[in-house]
């Protein structure tokens, strides 16, 4: 199975944008996927969906190896140089490239909501040796601040499925897979919250690197860029983008 075209087109002309302007994850959170999903010194984990690599060096440990997989080449591109040293591939949930019961975790950040679930669920659960574990973590933006609010409206985040973006807000990930992956033991979940320093220009690029804007006409991304100047105006040259963080660590039965 390919990658969906919309995240293959945005993505990949929004390497840069998301380098830029993507949040990281939590110390708590990082600490609990840590944890759970038993990443300690000779463990090899697969960094699924990896993207620029933001879960990727936050997992970066003496004695872990972490291979990295990302089917976008710009993504890649960029994960080589904010990761160095970190071996990167080139995959899918779908068809993953290493050899069966081969590594000791796999982790998906910000990602899972492109998989096929039942398809990619097997596949994870094939290169898991046994007792291996999967950690899903995903950053919404909290809207119960106001102008963060008034953002989603502005980017239309509520219509993003007129672009094919398969992703809704407060999706139960451990409901996702109790129903997609019987290899799997009930998930734990984390929930956790994270402040993202910003200024006007890293909130910009945070939302040119949606994958559906990204791909918009130049004009209109500019156009967008305008507005997203214009609501943040209010906040000053500093302020912070709030995050609600959910994590979830399933081990393989």
């Amino acid at each position: 199975m390919g990658i969906n075209d919309v995240a293959a087109s945005g993505f990949g002309a929004g390497a840069d944008a998301y380098e830029q302007g993507r949040p990281g994850y939590a110390d708590d959170v990082v600490a609990w996927l840590v944890e759970h999903l038993g990443i300690e010194r000779g463990a090899t984990v697969i960094d699924l969906a990896a993207g620029t690599g933001k879960l990727t060096r936050m997992l970066m440990r003496p004695g872990v190896e972490i291979l990295a997989v990302e089917p976008v080449e710009a993504m890649r591109a960029k994960l080589a140089q904010t990761c160095p040293g970190v071996r990167t591939f080139d995959g899918t949930a779908e068809r993953l490239p290493f050899e069966d019961a081969s590594v000791d975790a796999v982790t998906v950040a910000q990602a899972f909501h492109w998989f096929d679930p039942g398809p990619a669920l097997a596949e994870i659960a094939r290169v898991l040796k046994p007792d291996g574990r999967l950690g899903i973590v995903f950053n919404e933006r909290d809207t119960r601040e106001p102008w963060v609010a008034d953002l989603s409206r502005l980017i239309r985040w509520d219509e993003r499925e007129r672009w094919r973006v398969p992703y809704t807000v407060e999706v139960d990930w451990a409901a996702t897979v109790a129903e997609h992956g019987p290899q799997f033991e009930a998930a734990e979940r984390y929930d956790s919250a994270f402040h993202q320093a910003m200024d006007p220009d890293t909130l910009v690029a945070r939302v040119l690197s949606t994958s559906y804007i990204a791909m918009l006409p130049a004009a209109d991304r500019e156009e967008l860029a305008a507005k997203v100047r214009e609501l943040a105006a209010p906040l000053g040259d500093r302020f912070d983008l709030p995050y609600v963080t959910v994590a979830y660590a399933a081990r393989l039965r």
